[in-house]
């Protein structure tokens, strides 16, 4: 009885947790760039001067999608991200300011339907804090330099940190190394 009571409860948790709109499966990188810094005067992707802006900034300056999950801590449906299986060589960025946040040669295909990392670009590139939503303890990932909800990073991912950052596809921007 107490299994499938864990079973319905973690069940309905997942249903909640992936209940945002899907976005497209194709990905466009300068797309994706283009729709995150067109009126945000905030993006860069060499400043790294930590952003203690209002909500009501924010709001303006990134586009609604981004704005759920950055600013509202919002999740993406499972397997329907641009990049959950992107497998460009470059960089990964923070769609909200521009801070880089991960290396492609640090994703890995976790199978758990977003984008997932072993380790960030930089110490310093994320920040952490407990997440207690849903009943459970997690641990959520935010942009260094911003702010902005990422994720949330487990200890089950590949050697040599055994983590695993699951991140959301609509807050990171992907930039192409040179000649790929």
């Amino acid at each position: 009885m107490h299994r499938m009571l864990m079973f319905i409860f973690f069940a309905t948790v997942g249903l909640f947790a992936c209940s945002g709109e899907p976005t497209s499966p194709k990905f466009s990188p300068s797309k994706a760039m283009s729709d995150s810094r067109a009126l945000n005067p905030y993006y860069s992707r060499t400043d790294t001067t930590k952003l203690d802006l209002p909500d009501s900034v924010w709001k303006k300056v990134l586009p609604p999608e981004v704005y759920e999950v950055a600013r509202k801590a919002g999740t993406e449906r499972a397997f329907t991200g641009k990049l959950w299986d992107f497998e460009g060589i470059g960089t990964y960025y923070c769609a909200a300011c521009g801070n880089a946040l991960f290396r492609s040669d640090a994703k890995f295909a976790s199978t758990c339907g977003w984008p997932s990392f072993f380790e960030t670009v930089r110490p310093g590139s994320v920040e952490y804090r407990t997440d207690m939503a849903f009943g459970m303890a997690r641990t959520e990932v935010l942009c260094g330099r911003c702010g902005a909800h990422l994720g949330h990073v487990f200890d089950d991912g590949p050697p040599p940190t055994g983590k695993r950052f699951c991140m959301n596809s609509i807050v990171l921007d992907f930039e192409p190394d040179e000649g790929d």
